[in-house]
């Protein structure tokens, strides 16, 4: 864990203390931002291996910093934001973040979700050799987390990844939102469903000759998505 780098990206500057205190005890390297604009600057210049950014910023919000930062890094994101609603989780989820929390939240949530991100996203461990899994012209390093379509790589982001991992593994098998969520997030995730659609249509446009009609990612009407080999 040691050298690992996360940015906090918080206004509220008692919350932004007490994260950067919680996460160095966790042995992390906190960095902070309490603005948009100042993110984007630091993302460029310290490459943080996790950011956690509040969605309610001064100068550019939450949702703009992360189209940005986006834009030029494959980064986990994690969205903090004061809202209940399902179209701002899913806009966020839209644009690139990897995970969200509600405020208020409690440390322990907080770092069982950083811990998880940073292993999806090869931020805690270096990534051994790895054996390579294939579908057609599409190949699979699960350990190196990296994928390929044809000769070119792909660029994912950490749940989308996962999401195409699981479905590979469970090729031909029709599964429910609640069994990949289960899979790609784990057991605990709290959160709304269509989540996996979100996932499931940057995974088409990733690997799909044509997303508007997939070949590779069905669905399975009334069950969820299959994975044709």
């Amino acid at each position: 864990m040691s050298g690992t780098r996360v940015l906090v990206v918080e206004d509220e500057k008692n919350l932004a203390e007490a994260l950067k205190f919680n996460l160095e005890r966790q042995g992390y390297t906190v960095l902070v931002e309490h603005d948009g604009h100042g993110a984007i600057q630091r993302v460029e210049r310290d490459q943080p291996h996790l950011v956690i950014l509040d969605v309610m910023l001064p100068g550019l919000d939450g949702f703009e910093v992360c189209r940005r930062v986006r834009s030029q890094s494959n980064v986990p994101i994690m969205m903090l934001t004061a809202r209940g609603e399902e179209v701002d989780r899913v806009l966020g989820l839209e644009i690139g973040a990897d995970d969200y929390l509600t405020k208020p939240f409690s440390l322990r949530e907080l770092q069982a979700r950083v811990r998880a991100l940073l292993r999806r996203g090869g931020g805690e461990l270096a990534q051994p050799a790895a054996s390579v899994v294939e579908s057609g012209n599409l190949r699979i390093s699960p350990e190196a987390r990296r994928a390929w379509l044809g000769e070119a790589e792909l660029s994912l982001r950490p749940r989308e990844f996962d999401v195409l991992a699981y479905l590979v593994r469970n090729r031909g098998l029709a599964l429910t939102r609640r069994q990949l969520l289960d899979g790609a997030w784990g057991s605990d995730f709290v959160g709304d469903e269509r989540t996996v659609d979100v996932h499931i249509r940057a995974l088409r446009e990733a690997i799909e000759v044509d997303p508007s009609r997939p070949e590779r990612i069905v669905t399975v009407r009334g069950v969820g998505y299959r994975f044709e080999a």
